[in-house]
């Protein structure tokens, strides 16, 4: 496969080998591979022997938690070796992104003195005021709706699936050598996964994209507001105190300050780290501390977090200038 040409992101994937990304056993993470590969035959197992919806809704789940074992094989884990690592999560069992793709979004993406920077911040939820408001009724009307936990599960998978499209069909994207591969390896695995769950199953392939589509808004609720706008980097990273369902599913990525503060730790060290140090993690957020993902889904669930329009530049251009 043809080497990534952005240096920044080749220096965050030598930073995933360094000594903090691997404890002596990472067989947590082993295990974490076969439970996830495991549950996903049996979803298609359940739903061969009797159909129904409770196959699908255990697919959804399945789907989703194999998204947050994709974002740890991009921190390198379980192994070194990051073409190894890249082999379990290639398949495309939560159907929309291309790993290679999402891994150097990621990547990207931990530039923290650029966090929630439109047009920077490639996860970034935020709009510069202007933008948003040039946008048409209907659309800002969208925008506002995917600042709810409702809409971030529903309406938000739309968006990013639009997105990841129109980069597709850019015709400067199969002049890329590294993108267009990406492209054709994931579309080919697709289609194989696509079909092969078809004849195996019966399932039928619009099922099996719609589960992947609400795996896809199931991942998307983590990030409704693990970042905030903020002047300094570092008030911008949630900790979320979540209870141990949604640990589990986000893989305790939900204690998101302290993985933007060591990228290299594997999700099973990050509670204990956390915990030996929670005052300097919360204190160092700004006090951006969130108790919990059901009160706040709840709370949420209508109402919009935020507004999409947000001047996180200018109020860091102030913060530098003090």
């Amino acid at each position: 496969m043809p080497a990534a040409v952005n240096p920044f992101i080749d220096m965050l994937r030598d930073s995933t080998t360094s000594a903090d990304s691997h404890t002596p056993t990472e067989w947590p993470t082993w295990a974490l591979i076969a439970i996830i590969y495991g549950l996903w035959i049996a979803a298609m197992a359940w739903y061969a022997l009797q159909g129904g919806v409770a196959p699908w809704l255990m697919l959804t789940l399945v789907c989703a938690w194999y998204m947050s074992l994709q974002h740890e094989l991009v921190h390198g884990h379980p192994t070194r070796s990051a073409r190894l690592n890249r082999w379990f999560g290639l398949m495309p069992l939560a159907v929309w992104y291309p790993f290679d793709i999402y891994r150097d979004s990621h990547l990207a993406h931990h530039r923290d003195e650029l966090l929630t920077f439109p047009g920077e911040d490639p996860e970034s939820n935020y709009m510069d005021p202007p933008d948003f408001a040039g946008c048409s009724a209907p659309m800002r009307a969208l925008l506002v709706a995917q600042r709810t936990a409702l809409g971030r599960l529903c309406i938000t998978p739309a968006f990013a699936i639009a997105h990841l499209l129109q980069d597709m069909v850019r015709s400067a994207t199969w002049r890329k050598g590294a993108k267009a591969w990406s492209w054709a390896q994931h579309l080919g695995l697709l289609a194989l996964v696509l079909w092969g769950v078809h004849a195996g199953t019966g399932m039928p392939m619009w099922v099996y994209l719609l589960c992947g589509y609400f795996a896809l808004g199931l991942a998307c609720l983590r990030s409704l507001y693990e970042h905030r706008p903020a002047a300094r980097p570092a008030h911008r990273i949630v900790v979320n105190e979540a209870g141990w369902f949604w640990r589990l599913l986000y893989l305790n990525n939900n204690y998101h300050a302290v993985h933007h503060a060591r990228p290299g730790l594997p999700w099973f060290a990050i509670p204990a780290a956390y915990r030996a140090e929670r005052d300097r993690f919360v204190n160092g957020t700004g006090g951006f501390l969130i108790p919990g993902y059901n009160r706040f889904f709840l709370r949420h669930l209508f109402t919009p977090v935020d507004t999409p329009g947000q001047a996180t530049r200018e109020l860091a251009r102030q913060d530098s200038a003090a």
